[in-house]
């Protein structure tokens, strides 16, 4: 760092450059078993999201302190309400927010602000078993900063709930659409021939006997016929969330320069 530093003192290196190289350093080493990538959201923009039902109680807890360290804000996925609760009560956290539905929790120190991005990400679930998923993308791409709107239970076994959806996700004016949908995922599809937006299929692990807990689902999402529909592996609602919210921030981001 300092070597950067004394570069961009004596005018050999750009700010811009020496902030490039500083993000891509930017490593929080935990222990022997986490290496936390701190600079992700300046580099990427896209937050650290810490896997939180492969780890113990003793790692997570530290993990999260360091996070709120080195960032002031601490994201855990797939995490027991039991595991959540010890987490709050170790860490001490300013402030958080326990997303139950979507197994997450995220942790804030008081410095820290989300900045609104202007970026809009509608999100819609086929049936309720698919709404645990479809929340993990709601709650990732509103830490990236989006504004999102959700519509559950909108599978197309009443094609009427789907069409009313995607009509009133268009008229918000949505820049990307999440599709969470179990068993043939049929929804998926249809979205994406209605829409002149990205849509990301988020194929969920509902579904049962022949080719069930998923496979259908995401066979039929990449086998979809219309354009401009991509596809994340099953259950993945935080890489959904975050791709949406990657294309919305964009385009909120064109819009705010007027193009």
């Amino acid at each position: 760092m300092r070597a950067l530093l004394e570069a961009v003192a004596r005018g050999e290196l750009s700010v811009e450059e020496a902030e490039r190289k500083l993000r891509l350093a930017a490593l929080e080493i935990v222990g022997d078993y986490a290496r936390l990538d701190v600079g992700r959201e300046l580099r990427r923009g896209v937050p650290e999201v810490v896997l939180g039902d492969s780890k113990g109680p003793e790692e997570l807890v530290e993990i999260a302190r360091r996070m709120l360290e080195s960032s002031g804000r601490a994201v855990i996925s797939r995490i027991s309400e039991e595991m959540a609760e010890l987490v709050i009560r170790e860490v001490k956290p300013d402030r958080y927010r326990h997303e139950r539905r979507a197994r997450m929790l995220v942790l804030y120190s008081s410095s820290f602000r989300l900045e609104r991005t202007g970026g809009r990400v509608a999100v819609l679930a086929a049936g309720t078993a698919d709404v645990p998923v479809a929340e993990e993308a709601r709650v990732m791409a509103e830490e990236m900063g989006c504004e999102v709107k959700t519509f559950y239970d909108v599978g197309i076994a009443a094609l009427h709930r789907a069409l009313a959806a995607v009509r009133e996700a268009l008229e918000w004016g949505a820049d990307a659409i999440v599709v969470a949908a179990g068993r043939e995922a049929a929804l998926a599809s249809l979205v994406a021939s209605l829409v002149d937006v990205p849509v990301i299929g988020l194929p969920v692990s509902v579904g049962y006997g022949f080719a069930g807990g998923g496979v259908s689902a995401l066979a039929a999402m990449l086998q979809s016929c219309p354009l401009g529909l991509a596809v994340v592996n099953i259950d993945a609602g935080v890489a959904a969330g975050a791709f949406a919210a990657l294309v919305a921030n964009r385009a909120a981001a064109g819009r705010s320069r007027g193009l």
